[in-house]
């Protein structure tokens, strides 16, 4: 039985280098699928030369599309997202939870720090450092309709907690589950037409297969080029806070270049050494800003806002899960859905690194880790963050939310400038304004570096190895459209290109429920194979015990 599934298993990759390998292109120091690689860059000049012809018809088209979606296709949204949760605990705490990514001799090959780390600096960790003081801030002073408590500062906490905790990561923890299933399980490419080979067999290898994968390459190229532009705005204006640098587009583009290029300098010296030293960098720079602020700041305030505000946000779960508003549905639809849409668009990327560093994991450690401890550690950031600035915003009158509602990217700078500093107060404020602005580029060019390795990985064809120049040419294109667009329409390209990006999300929310079917398929499947190996070497040992009895 085992020799004929390894047969089996022989002929797939067989098939794979006829039909999907063979097709790529390899002369000049490449080695990528034509199609995809072809397909996605014409896509990306034809956006890029319509937002640079007619930037306000291309907003005015996009805003509408996105529109229709969130309100028309809500409920898809916010019921795949749940059902995504819900699978998640059903593998962990099933049998099929016993199944180990890469079969059953694999071996992670990080440790849980790094492995975190690198988890927590892919999936939103420049998210955090951008939205951490100005969403909290904005719905203490704006009350939203859900987790609702006496004290508005604990409904406003805990809603952020909603949109930054379990759905995010239950996203992640699935499609990226899927993708390491099938590449390390089933032997198929590291790429998201793999987790359909159940369903649709070899033509995920062919056409299908190519089409998926080119809606995966954008969604990755756009949703990273957009926080990069985001993302070199808050430097811009920390250093405009530091050194008095004029916040302009000219100084944005030049530290998008430089961004790029030490993230060029990580992807060529490859996932072991620059992404894993960055990532675990990021977070050892993040503790120690966590832990200062938190010391500096209003400490018992924090503890009271975080023990209450996931009190209310785990007790009133299940019921602002499953909420499909009527009478707020535009709210809703700008802040919940919305995300919801950003997270599943943002998922292929996401989902194909955390793919690429879990070997070895079994699936109950895996989505326990992927789902809970990201979440967790979010939670802390978010209430020391957030619980400042909304202390500090009641001390000084509102003054701190006045300035971060016509300035978001400075919202972190100005709360450390609000901040009641004992002693060596001037000092200390520029070295955290510093560091601030060190973690922001840090976490930016994490970002960058991983997204490059992803996107690289599926325009080769889901391989692991290619050529070092394919992975700069990807690095310095998500500059390039980041560059272009602010060129373009600063800001309002790169509002433009996310509301492109959260297009995206309603056919993925459907292609990832799909996705769980032929995930599900494929772990029965390989349960029984890895319990019929454990069952044999248990047998073999027990007889060998008897024998030396005897």
């Amino acid at each position: 039985m085992k020799d004929h599934m390894d047969k089996q298993q022989d002929d797939l990759i067989k098939r794979l280098e006829e039909k999907l390998y063979s097709r790529n292109f390899t002369k000049y120091g490449l080695d990528l699928n034509p199609v995809v690689s072809i397909a996605a860059g014409a896509f990306i000049l034809i956006f890029s030369l319509y937002a640079l012809l007619n930037l306000e018809h291309a907003t005015t088209v996009f805003e509408k599309v996105k529109n229709a979606i969130i309100t028309q296709g809500d409920w898809i949204f916010i019921l795949s997202s749940n059902f995504f949760i819900i699978i998640c605990l059903f593998l962990a705490f099933s049998k099929l939870g016993n199944v180990r990514i890469g079969g059953i001799g694999s071996k992670p090959e990080f440790s849980n720090f790094a492995w975190y780390s690198m988890l927590i600096s892919a999936g939103m960790g420049i998210g955090l450092m951008f939205w951490a003081v100005g969403e909290p801030l904005y719905h203490s002073e704006f009350t939203p309709p859900i987790f609702q408590s006496d004290n508005p500062t604990y409904s406003a906490m805990a809603t952020t907690f909603f949109h930054w905790g379990f759905h995010p990561w239950g996203i992640y923890t699935l499609i990226s589950l899927a993708l390491a299933f099938f590449a390390f399980n089933k032997k198929l490419p590291l790429s998201l037409r793999s987790v359909f080979y159940p369903l649709l067999k070899d033509r995920v290898l062919g056409i299908t297969g190519d089409i998926i994968d080119i809606l995966a390459v954008l969604a990755c190229l756009f949703g990273l080029a957009t926080s990069l532009g985001l993302g070199v705005q808050q430097i811009n204006s920390g250093l405009n806070y530091l050194f008095g640098i004029n916040v302009s587009v000219m100084v944005q583009v030049i530290l998008i270049a430089i961004i790029t290029a030490i993230a060029t300098l990580s992807v060529v010296s490859g996932l072991d050494k620059g992404v894993k030293f960055l990532s675990t960098l990021n977070i050892k720079l993040a503790a120690v800003f966590m832990i200062t602020i938190f010391i500096l700041g209003p400490t018992a305030y924090i503890i009271r806002l975080f023990s209450n505000s996931l009190g209310l946000y785990l007790n009133d779960f299940i019921l602002a899960s499953f909420r499909i508003s009527v009478k707020d549905q535009a709210w809703q639809g700008s802040w919940s859905v919305f995300y919801l849409a950003w997270w599943i668009s943002w998922s292929p990327f996401v989902g194909m690194f955390i793919a690429r560093i879990s070997k070895g994991r079994t699936i109950r450690e895996f989505v326990l880790a992927v789902l809970l401890i990201p979440s967790l550690l979010s939670f802390i950031w978010l209430s020391i963050f957030g619980g400042t600035a909304i202390y500090l915003n009641e001390t000084v009158g509102g003054a701190l939310f006045d300035v971060v509602q016509d300035n978001l990217p400075i919202a972190l700078f100005e709360m450390i400038n609000y901040l009641n500093i004992p002693f060596l107060a001037g000092t200390l404020r520029i070295v955290l304004s510093i560091l601030g602005t060190i973690l922001v580029i840090s976490f930016f060019v994490t970002s960058s570096d991983s997204g490059s390795l992803v996107v690289d990985n599926i325009t080769s064809g889901g391989r692991l190895d290619s050529p070092v120049t394919q992975r700069v040419f990807w690095a310095c294109m998500e500059g390039f459209i980041a560059a272009i667009l602010l060129i373009i329409g600063g800001e309002k390209g790169l509002s433009t290109l996310q509301t492109a990006v959260i297009s995206t999300g309603l056919p993925f929310s459907i292609i990832l429920t799909v996705m769980t079917v032929s995930l599900i398929e494929g772990i029965r499947t390989s349960h029984v194979k890895q319990k019929r190996i454990k069952d044999i070497e248990h047998h073999r040992k027990m007889m060998d015990y008897l024998k030396r009895k005897k």
